[in-house]
């Protein structure tokens, strides 16, 4: 079984996020970034299978030389080798376009559902549609038995089981492999990296359907105002003429 992982290069959730250029660019400067958490649940879930079943990964990224780090560390995990796509990442049709270039060799495809930096969660959707595959998101569990593959996905209130057959996309999240079970690269990985292939490849042309006009912070909080309980009647007064909720 061929196991493709999409990789997304995106800002560690500490970071301090600011914009340039009038708020219509992210500034990189000081911050850290990492394999999407969404993605590193679907890599880890790929490595389970290299293990157990002889699976071959590879992972891909549509970045520029800047997402070769996080792509070694996905090497470094155990991926067996990797791609990046050499193109600045505009939206996720254009990346939904790039990945399917390379995602119709492959039976498996994981994707994260959505990235934590745009949140978008288009691009597992439109990849299977581009390569014409099976599509399950939100999965929180996945077997492989032959041909056969079963998907336990979260829907809302419950859980749904599917069985489903090659190709296949899956959006992957936490569940599909828990927080614990994430593996920390070692330095004999490290050193294995380094001497694991990394393919760098041109992007095809493909339209770019939406653009970012600016980007805005969240409003600060405001002051928070600590009513005695035993003064019910200014609390309902404040919710309904201050905070008009109610």
């Amino acid at each position: 079984m061929k196991i493709l992982v999409c990789i997304s290069h995106v800002p560690d959730t500490t970071s301090k996020i600011n914009f340039t250029d009038g708020d219509t660019k992210f500034d990189t400067n000081g911050v850290q970034f990492v394999i999407n958490p969404n993605d590193e649940f679907g890599l880890t879930r790929a490595m389970w299978f290299k293990e157990k079943q002889g699976a071959s990964v590879t992972v891909v990224n549509v970045g520029g030389p800047e997402t070769e780090p996080t792509l070694r560390k996905a090497l470094a995990i155990g991926a067996d080798e990797a791609i990046r796509i050499n193109a600045t990442p505009t939206d996720g049709y254009f990346v939904a376009k790039q990945l399917a270039e390379v995602a119709k060799d492959y039976n498996l495809i994981i994707a994260g559902r959505e990235s934590i930096d745009y949140n978008g969660g288009m691009v597992p959707g439109m990849l299977a549609t581009l390569i014409d595959a099976n599509y399950v998101n939100n999965c929180i569990g996945l077997e492989v038995e032959g041909e056969t593959a079963t998907a336990v996905r979260e829907i809302d209130g419950g859980k749904e089981t599917l069985k489903t057959t090659f190709p296949l996309v899956i959006g992957g999240q936490k569940g599909l492999v828990e927080e614990s079970d994430l593996k920390i690269p070692n330095m004999r990985g490290i050193m294995m990296a380094r001497k694991k292939t990394l393919n760098i490849t041109e992007p095809v042309s493909g339209d770019v359907a939406t653009k970012a006009v600016f980007f805005e912070k969240p409003a600060p909080k405001g002051a928070i105002k600590l009513i005695s309980p035993d003064n019910l009647d200014e609390l309902v007064d404040l919710l309904h003429n201050e905070a008009k909720v109610i």
